[in-house]
């Protein structure tokens, strides 16, 4: 499988040289979720987050939006907030080929 690069309003990031994944650290993570963040009320809710998924080349992701939405949503409010995004990078990491790291 050939992974392309996550690009979106002009943030890129490069695949890794082992296996193809994106490699990009929490803050980047964030930066590049946020920028989904239509409305700028500073949380991610589905539709936004079904989006990133779209723009990342994965399928079905109305339907993964909504499960990992309920995986990362801790407290319960419907939305993803600053304090959710690890639960929702443990996500990233798994199924869309990004790799979390620290430089």
């Amino acid at each position: 499988m050939v992974h392309r690069p996550l690009r979106h309003n002009n943030l890129h990031y490069k695949p890794g040289p082992e296996d193809g994944k994106t490699e990009m650290t929490m803050e980047e993570f964030t930066k590049f979720l946020f920028t989904f963040d239509a409305n700028n009320d500073g949380v991610i809710s589905r539709e936004e987050l079904r989006e990133a998924l779209k723009n990342s080349g994965n399928w079905f992701a109305k339907w993964k939006a909504n499960r990992r939405v309920k995986y990362a949503d801790t407290n319960g409010d419907g939305v993803i907030d600053k304090d959710e995004i690890p639960k929702l990078a443990e996500f990233a990491e798994r199924e869309l080929n990004i790799r979390i790291v620290s430089y």
